[in-house]
């Protein structure tokens, strides 16, 4: 999930609580979202490789994050979200999406149980607003009290194959079992924190929810505990290639509310059985014959293509045959630092989505050949 749109004109970005340790860094910083945000600190690519080769620290305190409790907590989600929530283990965290009547999708969240009667739930900083309103209204009636927690929060994120290393020099929180999509309440650095086991760079991590205040100690505390390993401040500019590299949508790109889930190969996120009562979610009518047209003959596939030149497919751009007949459109690229080529997504008429077709990128008016790959184009060593 993680997308970001120009604040609202006349307003001034937010700052993170820690704005004035990404300035002491040197970082530069630009508007995402709404908020200021440092985008790099140095070599974007270097922080990329830092990440997939030992760890990167990055600030994601723009997310917005909204809390559930009740006893009808559960199932206000599973009414207003397209996942099985009421279903979902304490401790356990789930990617899930909102999405309209229409089957379009409004933001991708993911939801973590905090509690037998609450839940957490991290939206895009730019959608936040939408998911707070659009919630509001789908749980009137449950019994459930819905928080916006947005200010409660600092969220940082320590990524990459050395971050449980690093992470457990600085807590006593059973690190080793904790699974993927999982978290527990604990404390870094002696700071309460709830740690989560989830990240978008398609590396080991954690996320760490933290009172705002505590945000400048947490941050300082990693960077110390992580000198050794190499670990290194990282901005937004390389989240957006490490999440490209490791397929992972991005909204306004992959996802939008033109877009259903079953559209972006996503359809499993999609719960028709949520538990023994006829559950009747937002969208479901919709999204039952989304499900039924993907099964049938799908009219076009998200895919990914690899450049066979140097030069970087962007989103907008045509994807044609290599004679030139249109047949789709990137929707997110870049240069990928691991692959060492261009790399992009995206959605094109399924009978040219086949890994291995050939196509081309109309790039400023030259077509360059690019190749059909499947998603993702990296996925870490087990």
């Amino acid at each position: 999930m993680r997308d970001g749109t120009p604040p609202t004109a006349g307003s001034a970005p937010r700052r993170t609580p820690l704005d004035a340790v990404h300035r002491r860094l040197g970082a530069t910083i630009a508007p995402f979202a709404g908020w200021d945000m440092p985008l790099r600190y140095g070599s974007e690519r270097e922080e990329h490789l830092a990440v997939r080769q030992r760890a990167g620290l990055f600030d994601l305190s723009h997310m917005g994050e909204i809390t559930l409790t009740g006893p009808g907590a559960g199932a206000a989600l599973d009414h207003a979200l397209v996942g099985y929530l009421s279903a979902l283990a304490v401790g356990r965290a789930r990617y899930t999406m909102l999405c309209a009547e229409d089957g379009g999708i409004l933001d991708d969240l993911i939801v973590y149980r905090t509690g037998d009667e609450e839940f957490l739930v991290v939206a895009n900083a730019a959608n936040a607003e939408r998911v707070l309103a659009e919630l509001r209204s789908r749980v009137a009636g449950y019994a459930t009290e819905l928080r916006d927690d947005r200010d409660a929060y600092a969220l940082v994120a320590v990524q990459g194959p050395a971050a449980a290393g690093i992470l457990g020099r600085l807590t006593d929180a059973p690190l080793a079992g904790l699974r993927y999509y999982a978290c527990l309440s604990g404390t870094v650095a002696g700071v309460p924190a709830l740690i989560a086991r989830t990240g978008y760079t398609g590396e080991d991590g954690f996320e760490l929810f933290v009172p705002p205040g505590d945000a400048e100690r947490l941050w300082d505390a990693l960077t110390d505990a992580g000198a050794d390993d190499g670990l290194v401040p990282a901005g937004l500019s390389c989240r957006d290639t490490l999440r490209l590299e490791a397929g992972m949508p991005l909204y306004g790109h992959e996802l939008t509310d033109a877009t259903t889930p079953f559209d972006a190969g996503l359809g499993r996120v999609v719960r028709f059985d949520k538990g023994t009562g006829d559950v009747r979610f937002v969208g479901r009518e919709a999204l039952a014959r989304a499900a039924e047209a993907a099964a049938g003959t799908p009219g076009r596939a998200l895919v990914g293509l690899v450049a066979e030149g140097r030069r970087v497919p962007r989103a907008g751009y045509r994807v044609t045959t290599p004679d030139g007949t249109v047949v789709g459109e990137v929707t997110s690229g870049a240069p990928s630092p691991t692959l060492g080529r261009p790399i992009a997504m995206a959605y094109v008429d399924a009978e040219h989505g086949e890994p291995g077709t050939e196509v081309a990128v109309d790039i400023r008016g030259g077509l360059e050949p690019h190749r059909v790959v499947a998603l993702p184009f990296y996925q870490r060593p087990r």
